[in-house]
């Protein structure tokens, strides 16, 4: 299969996923190394397409999320947390699409969350275990932004509620 048919078989499979596919799927299923898939990747991108990266595996952005609501939440916690605060967000019915901290010397640098339900968090909390890595809030002393879509914005009164009774909302005063 040459390099442009394979691009479009990822994008069909992208396409067709019910769920993320990790780069180790993708590579199975057509026959090539993860790291080809990572270069396929970075040129479907370089070409225009939606391709996100998330602990679980690559996925189309929808067009769906376009038409959420979003917020950014300001966070602060240690790693213990981490579980709590992420399930906060996604009991209350919002869509965690990623983490971001402000880095003295590369400024602002974010990781791709795109956490739904418990069994996401549940399987991103596993993988950061697994992987012995740290988190990005690691770099900040817990600080960190979330950036959260919903439906309506009573889930986000909802989540600021539940985050600020677990004491891992950040406030102004602090």
């Amino acid at each position: 299969m040459d390099a442009n048919r394979r691009r479009q078989a990822i994008m069909d499979c992208l396409q067709e996923a019910a769920q993320p596919i990790t780069g180790s799927e993708l590579a199975a299923r057509l026959s090539v190394s993860r790291q080809v898939i990572v270069q396929d990747i970075a040129l479907l991108r370089a070409q225009g397409q939606k391709i996100l990266a998330t602990p679980q595996g690559y996925i189309i952005l929808s067009q769906d999320n376009s038409k959420l609501l979003k917020r950014t939440f300001a966070c602060r916690h240690f790693e213990a947390d981490t579980r709590k605060e992420l399930n906060i967000f996604v009991d209350c019915g919002g869509i965690v699409e990623d983490v971001v901290v402000e880095h003295p010397i590369y400024g602002q640098i974010s990781g791709s969350l795109m956490l739904k339900s418990r069994a996401d968090v549940a399987a991103f909390c596993r993988k950061v275990e697994e992987s012995d890595a740290a988190l990005l809030s690691s770099l900040t002393e817990g600080v960190h932004l979330h950036t959260v879509r919903a439906e309506k914005n009573e889930v986000f009164r909802q989540i600021e509620k539940a985050l600020d009774d677990a004491g891992i909302l950040l406030k102004k005063e602090n």
